[in-house]
């Protein structure tokens, strides 16, 4: 298969979710705590709370896509298994 990749889902203590990929996704949460990440950094600190298979890299950015146009939305959860804030 060659490489392969994850997409990784982080939340951090507000609530807030940020969706990536990465072929190490333990290695890029640390990058995302240490500030290296823009988007990421003054937001953190963030834990690592869903990934998928590995994947090749067109399928994990199609999966990546897919979660962040339903990020927020019922969809986002039924494709994680994430429980919602609501709980529900």
């Amino acid at each position: 298969m060659g490489k392969t990749y994850q997409v990784y889902v982080l939340e951090n203590l507000t609530g807030q979710f940020y969706i990536g990929l990465s072929e190490n996704p333990a290695a890029r949460l640390e990058q995302h705590n240490t500030g290296i990440s823009r988007w990421t950094r003054h937001r953190g600190p963030w834990a690592l709370v869903w990934q998928s298979n590995r994947l090749s890299l067109s399928d994990a950015r199609k999966l990546e896509n897919k979660l962040k146009r339903q990020k927020g939305g019922h969809g986002f959860y039924q494709l994680t298994g994430l429980i919602t804030q609501s709980g529900s």
